[in-house]
């Protein structure tokens, strides 16, 4: 759920440890919404006349390492622009924006009673395993703390990805990581963490991730699977090298726009994305970053957005205030622009869409 976030005292929460502001800055959300008097929705051609889709897509243009612009309104696309001779039939590697993927999955698994819930304990799935180092605090790790980037075992990510990738299984790898904090606490951003949902997801259904995700969800919304890698162990991998196309990048983000219906077909249950879009982590990254399940929420133009992310400036938006998806693919090899090109890419989105529609609005009132 987009949030506005004006009149928040975010500096102040700042101070409070970070299990805290989590709790607290949910509660202030909460305070918001319910005193907030919602706008009415903004008609497709008062959103297309002060987005001005022909001028966007130029702007982008500019961005040297992006390959697509898309944005719909209301599940209708007023804007699509492939850019680098990329085209609308080419699969993108969303890279960890999957991640959101990989928490849609796990929500489904839940809806259909193959998963008890999100307090489920991670090791009811590896029976077998045993923590080479903290085998009791190793019993109290949840798929909760998974989702969340809470888990509190060392990152699999950054500069120990390399590392992680070469092992001979990447599960217990992940798995046999040292807990660095406790479960439920710090967000440590893993790749790991996903990927030990994916074998959960596997484990718990029978199935291999990418035939469940198949059937409840690419299935649904229309399309077929492409590429997907998997580990030494035949994974597939959760969090990363998922290829899909710009446009079905748009339909799941609809997806989640429209309280996980597509179509008129509950795919995912409505508390399920309610609770994606919450915020249950703060991000040691920078200020005004959160995290739901598998979900980052950024502070973007006096609101609080969820947004799926990936390596290299894969996006996928969700802006409910003006019922908005956002996606954008870009080169998402390493390069000394990579960085660069993801700040601009989130100023392109806050201050050419998400400020212009805000200020459009005010004026409206």
């Amino acid at each position: 759920m987009t949030v506005p976030i004006s009149g928040l005292p975010f500096p102040a929460l700042r101070r409070w440890p970070a299990l805290l502001q989590s709790t607290l800055y949910s509660a202030l959300l909460i305070v918001s919404m319910q005193s907030q008097v919602l706008a009415q929705p903004m008609a497709r051609a008062d959103v297309v006349e002060a987005l001005d889709p022909d001028r966007l897509a130029q702007q982008a243009g500019n961005l040297p390492r992006i390959h697509s612009l898309l944005i719909s309104h209301q599940g209708e696309r007023i804007l699509e622009q492939y850019y680098s001779g990329r085209t609308a039939t080419q699969p993108a590697n969303m890279k960890s924006a999957s991640k959101s993927v990989i928490s849609a999955l796990i929500g489904i698994a839940i809806d259909k009673g193959y998963i008890n819930s999100v307090d489920e304990s991670v090791a009811t799935f590896f029976p077998s395993f045993i923590h080479p180092q903290s085998p009791e605090i190793w019993q109290t790790l949840t798929i909760r703390d998974l989702l969340t980037m809470q888990a509190g075992l060392q990152s699999t990510s950054g500069r120990n990805y390399g590392r992680w990738v070469v092992s001979e299984n990447w599960v217990d790898t992940a798995l046999s990581q040292p807990f660095v904090s406790e479960p439920g606490s710090d967000m440590i951003y893993s790749t790991g963490s996903t990927h030990i949902l994916s074998a959960i997801i596997t484990e718990a259904t029978g199935v291999s991730t990418r035939e469940f995700a198949q059937q409840h969800l690419a299935s649904p919304l229309g399309f077929r699977m492409a590429y997907w890698s998997q580990d030494p162990q035949g994974v597939f991998f959760g969090g990363n090298d998922m290829e899909i196309t710009p446009r079905q990048m748009l339909a799941f983000g609809e997806l989640y726009l429209n309280n996980g219906q597509y179509n008129n077909t509950q795919i995912v249950s409505e508390a399920w994305v309610e609770n994606s879009h919450q915020s249950h982590a703060v991000s040691p990254r920078g200020q005004g970053r959160f995290y739901g399940y598998g979900w980052w929420l950024r502070e973007m133009a006096g609101m609080l957005v969820p947004l799926a992310w990936g390596y290299g400036g894969q996006l996928i938006v969700v802006v409910e205030e003006y019922d908005l998806v956002i996606v954008t693919t870009s080169d998402s090899t390493p390069g000394s622009g990579r960085s660069s090109h993801l700040r601009q890419l989130y100023d392109f989105v806050e201050n050419n869409i998400l400020a212009v529609l805000q200020a459009d609005r005010a004026t409206m009132h």
